[in-house]
């Protein structure tokens, strides 16, 4: 059975896909809105809910909607704009754009360092890291799972500490590190694997953009560091010079 319809030519499903989008621009969906379901949106047009979910799968592709498991399908927030500067904190960022910071303990170990990992943070091969998994959001959607290590000798605890602090920042600042800069950056670009899909809510085949950083402290001693995957059709980064 065509989904064409014989006076306009175009495909059911790119109407409403259409519509949507025009209901997303003029602000009838505002960002963060729940959609109508889908038996609501199928009715409206009056169109088989098969149409509907094509629909919002090409909608979803584009990074204009987003499913929630067990709980809908909610309109994409613009792109948070996200500075990479010498002082590059996730909070600030994302409290100067006007939007809820949250940060999510998803597990944390320990490990001994790698021969990259010691070389990074200044130790000897072998020594005992912890490695924290965290899942960083703005106003409930999730923008980056990031994987941090630090030295287990001068950060014990480090991930129970995180979990009740819900920020890097607070956790450097409880082991008294006051403040911080961004000794090094490197940006890459990657497809999405099976499991940070599932945490970042992205399908399978999206892209991510991949940040290696290293933190340091006011002497230029390594603090941590971090692989962070953002959602890169969430996220776009600003180079700031100086």
């Amino acid at each position: 059975m065509s989904l064409q319809d014989t006076a306009s030519g175009v495909a059911l499903w790119r109407q409403v896909a259409d519509g949507i989008e025009r209901g997303i621009a003029d602000g009838r969906f505002a960002a963060g809105e729940r959609l109508p379901g889908e038996t609501e949106i199928a009715e409206t047009y009056r169109v088989n809910r098969h149409t509907v979910r094509r629909a919002l799968a090409t909608l979803a592709e584009r990074g204009l909607v987003r499913a929630e498991r067990g709980s809908g399908t909610y309109v994409e927030a613009p792109r948070l704009s996200y500075p990479l500067r010498s002082r590059t904190r996730f909070s600030e960022i994302v409290g100067a754009g006007g939007r809820e910071p949250d940060g999510r303990l998803i597990g944390a170990s320990q490990e001994l360092a790698s021969r990259e990992l010691a070389r990074l943070l200044g130790l000897k091969t072998g020594a005992p890291l912890i490695r924290i998994e965290a899942l960083r959001l703005a106003d409930r959607t999730p923008i980056c799972v990031g994987t941090i290590w630090l030295a287990a000798e001068r950060f014990p605890d480090a991930g129970r500490i995180y979990e009740r602090m819900r920020s890097m920042t607070k956790l450097l600042a409880h082991y008294g590190v006051r403040d911080y800069r961004r000794g090094s950056t490197r940006i890459t670009a990657a497809i999405v694997d099976a499991t940070d899909a599932a945490r970042l809510d992205l399908t399978l085949g999206r892209p991510v953009l991949v940040v290696d950083s290293t933190d340091v402290d006011a002497d230029g001693k390594p603090l941590l560091t971090t692989r962070a995957r953002f959602a890169a059709e969430r996220v776009e980064f600003l180079v700031e010079n100086g």
